[in-house]
């Protein structure tokens, strides 16, 4: 879709909401499937940002142990799905990000917090995020707090993004 269409569709989004944004309109490569409904995709709720600084990211892996988080070279050579999605971070407002999935099913959903716009996880300074929302502490995240279940049109769940809070590990910032 070319960036007039994708406006367009904001655009109408907006009025069919009487001028009141109730919820953020999706940002990211593949907003205009959340934007339209048009599935399947997952529509991610971002919460608890430290900042507004460099980058948000949504990565889609297979629903295996084998493959979540593993390098999206490997699996694109292994002839395994994966999909990335990047968009600036907001200077203010609601977040949501759309990604679209390649067929209804079961997924596992990485959302991270790119706060110096390296392009790399920096344990120090990025946030992360999965659709469980369970504390991710020191130890490497597990499938099971990742896993999503993805239907037909747009699947939409909140993630609170999580930063390293010193030796407890990552955990959301408190209000």
């Amino acid at each position: 879709m070319n960036r007039v269409a994708a406006a367009a569709l904001v655009a109408l989004a907006f009025l069919a909401s009487d001028g009141a944004a109730a919820q953020a309109t999706p940002i990211g490569s593949d907003a205009d499937a959340c934007i339209a409904n048009r599935g399947p995709a997952i529509r991610v709720n971002v919460t608890g940002l430290k900042d507004r600084l460099g980058r948000l990211k949504l990565e889609l892996y297979p629903a295996t142990d084998e493959d979540f988080l593993k390098d999206d070279r490997d699996l694109v050579k292994e002839g395994k799905f994966f999909r990335r999605i990047w968009a600036a971070t907001p200077a203010r407002g609601d977040i949501a990000l759309c990604i679209r999935a390649p067929a209804p099913g079961r997924y596992a959903l990485l959302f991270t917090h790119d706060r110096d716009d390296k392009n790399k996880f920096n344990f120090w300074k990025d946030g992360a995020g999965f659709p469980s929302n369970a504390r991710l502490g020191r130890s490497r995240p597990q499938l099971s707090q990742a896993l999503i279940t993805v239907g037909p049109g747009v699947t939409t769940v909140a993630v609170r993004a999580q930063y390293l809070r010193g030796l407890a590990g990552f955990g959301p910032i408190e209000p």
